[in-house]
């Protein structure tokens, strides 16, 4: 059973797909698997699971990313409803320095999106009662989290839906200065 995976046009993101295989008792499909995707995750090992639920359709959260010691490739699946996933490159030495891309995650479709360290995420839910299960390759610790606000004028993101619902932390992170010369991994 292969998963099949996509280069994204920001180097190190790759959108990966999860054949179904069904039958009269359900479906089965393969998640993960370390040997097709440790060309694509450097020193492949997670240390954190974490589960996202979301009532809302509208719904932003981040754009989040970890530093320094505690930098992490992410691998984020939508494992009910829809989202649109958005990663940002911030990495100062990156060809795609301050370029966004956006895919839309769904359970129906069986997709994931692996993040490299140094891009920034946030997502935006499509559908209510949208739940989002993610891979981590560190610890979160609080004090080498990053952020960048959702509206940020030089990133200019276009969330397909009204913004119904975002947290206090998430409505509090700041825009990009005027120099930001990006992160250095």
């Amino acid at each position: 059973m292969q998963l099949e995976c996509f280069q994204k046009p920001i180097k190190g993101v790759v959108e990966v797909l999860s054949p179904r295989f069904g039958d009269e008792r359900g479906s089965f499909s393969r998640w993960f698997c370390a040997e097709q995707l440790c060309d694509y995750i450097e020193n492949l090992s997670f240390r954190q699971i974490n589960h996202s639920e979301n009532f809302l359709k509208g719904t932003v959260r981040g754009l989040h990313y970890q530093l320094g010691p505690q930098r992490e490739y992410k691998v984020v699946r939508c494992i009910r409803g829809r989202v649109l996933d958005v990663v940002v490159d911030l990495r100062e030495t990156s060809d795609t320095f301050l370029q966004l891309i956006s895919v839309e995650l769904c359970a129906a479709r069986n997709n994931a999106l692996i993040i490299p360290p140094g891009c920034a995420h946030g997502f935006q839910v499509l559908e209510h009662d949208s739940q989002l299960l993610y891979l981590h390759t560190a610890d979160y610790l609080p004090n080498y989290e990053g952020g960048v606000h959702l509206k940020d004028p030089m990133l200019n993101i276009q969330w397909p839906l009204s913004i119904t619902e975002i947290s206090v932390r998430d409505i509090g992170l700041p825009e990009l200065p005027e120099n930001f010369k990006g992160l250095s991994l």
